[in-house]
């Protein structure tokens, strides 16, 4: 299936799991009021993702002079795929990895670690920022944004039915116009975890997406399948110190993780993420 479908389907969901989660609760002003304050929590943090996403890297930014072959490989790459010159930071870390943040192409900016500077070739390089500029390009911050509004909504009315239930707000009978006890519980338990698994869902697909819209910017998918696997072992040798609430913005997990926390993880496989453009690749030639 088409990964801007599954995002769309996943989005749905979201919202039908919203919902639900207010028809359960049959309370439409505490549903109201939630909706609006987590659009407000989302939307300043949507606004100003970019300041936060960087200071929280400790990312500094760079001049042409300080770096010039990776200002060259934006320069080169931007171009390509349409879009203004992002500007461009570098991470004090040795862990290779890179992410990109920006609420629109206007104002947007990547960023890579030192580490990935040393470990790469100047064309997996490429790969890695086509990869970056892809998510700039496809407006996956928004994406984010709008996944992270119903997400935390609907974590918010689980929280309603939590105190609902402490303060008796909701003991009402099975037969009221909400879910009643029974349903209130459920939803308090099963609402938040499936809209996690659903808002993890949509980072993954888009995830999918930007590798294949990075490896159309640099004509060769090989090219980011071969960083993938290099940053996939160092990332396991070396985990890059980050706040966890900012993991998922990485081209590649930087975060250890359990075969259960994988579960929840934001990002998709390293190896069928190769197998994808490495198919691309024969299809291309």
């Amino acid at each position: 299936m088409n990964n801007v479908l599954k995002t769309f389907i996943f989005l749905a969901g979201l919202t039908a799991l919203f919902m639900v989660a207010g028809r359960i609760l049959g309370g439409q002003h505490g549903m109201i009021f939630a909706l609006i304050l987590a659009a407000v929590l989302n939307l300043g943090a949507y606004w100003f993702s970019d300041k936060l996403a960087l200071s929280m890297s400790g990312a500094k930014p760079v001049s042409p002079q300080e770096a010039p072959q990776l200002h060259s490989i934006v320069t080169d790459l931007s171009q390509r795929a349409g879009l203004p010159k992002p500007r461009v930071y570098i991470i004090p870390q040795e862990t290779p990895n890179a992410f990109a943040t920006g609420r629109n192409p206007s104002h947007a900016a990547v960023a890579v670690t030192e580490g990935i500077l040393k470990l790469l070739t100047r064309e997996e390089l490429e790969g890695v920022l086509a990869h970056e500029l892809a998510h700039i390009k496809n407006r996956d911050i928004l994406i984010s944004s709008i996944a992270a509004v119903m997400a935390g909504a609907i974590s918010y009315l689980a929280n309603i039915a939590q105190w609902g239930l402490i303060f008796g707000g909701f003991g009402g009978s099975d037969d009221d116009e909400g879910g009643g006890l029974i349903g209130t519980l459920i939803m308090m338990i099963v609402a938040p975890i499936a809209a996690m698994l659903i808002q993890m869902a949509i980072s993954r697909s888009r995830e999918f997406q930007a590798d294949a819209t990075g490896a159309k910017i640099c004509h060769c998918p090989t090219q980011l399948a071969s960083a993938l696997k290099k940053l996939e072992e160092w990332n396991h040798r070396v985990p890059m110190q980050v706040n966890p609430a900012t993991a998922q913005m990485y081209i590649v997990n930087p975060l250890t993780a359990s075969s259960i926390a994988k579960l929840f993880s934001t990002h998709p496989p390293i190896q069928e993420r190769i197998n994808r453009l490495m198919a691309l690749a024969g299809k291309i030639g």
